[in-house]
């Protein structure tokens, strides 16, 4: 099963820094003080809608999980993204900066993520479309199952392990990570019940272990 993406993330762009350079020459007061203007201005930038509020800082769960309930109140800033192409799971990038990163999901009942964590990263999740259920492992029992449908979020610890998978047809949801993800977990359990952990960046696709690419 392939992952369509529709990476769009907002970053802060980059002004480019003065250099200091040696020599006898004194520079002209005028043009240094234009470098440095120039230089400030660039710099400062200002988030972009919806995310205003943002405190500049990592987010608990807690706070994770009131942006992205704020978030779902606010379809003017994701509805656009929402697409279904031929079946396949489809995201969009809605923000990253240093602290947080928040993104938009699109899923089908033939979605499924495979069995993850997100490394050092809490997370939260609002549907705001349809259903997904989530899966927690349990040792020597069967996973636990949590359908989550429209209106509900919930938020977890960088210790969750889950894996996620489309209800219904056209659902759609909400996700926030701070600090931004880097880094997740890949697991894959082998038929003697043996299960093994694989570090992927996160712009990998997730899938379960064994699919075809």
């Amino acid at each position: 099963m392939r992952f369509s993406s529709r990476v769009q993330p907002v970053l802060p762009s980059r002004g480019r820094r003065g250099r200091i350079t040696g020599g006898r020459t004194r520079p002209n007061p005028r043009e240094r003080n234009a470098r440095e203007e120039r230089t400030v201005s660039s710099e400062v930038l200002s988030r972009p809608a919806g995310f205003e509020r943002l405190p500049g800082r990592p987010l608990d769960e807690r706070e994770l999980r009131a942006l992205v309930d704020q978030l779902a109140e606010r379809p003017e800033l994701w509805r656009q993204h929402v697409a279904f192409p031929d079946g396949r799971r489809h995201y969009a990038s809605l923000h990253r900066d240093e602290h947080v990163d928040v993104w938009l999901l699109c899923w089908t009942p033939a979605n499924d993520t495979g069995w993850h964590d997100h490394d050092v990263s809490s997370g939260a999740v609002r549907v705001v479309a349809g259903a997904i259920e989530e899966n927690n492992p349990r040792i020597g029992g069967e996973p636990v199952r949590t359908v989550v449908t429209e209106g509900r979020s919930f938020s977890f610890g960088p210790d969750h392990i889950h894996r996620l998978t489309g209800v219904d047809d056209s659902s759609v949801s909400i996700h926030a990570y701070s600090p931004p993800l880097n880094r997740l977990g890949q697991y894959s359990i082998d038929e003697s019940g043996v299960m093994r952990r694989m570090t992927v960046d996160y712009t990998e696709e997730l899938r379960p272990p064994g699919e075809e690419s």
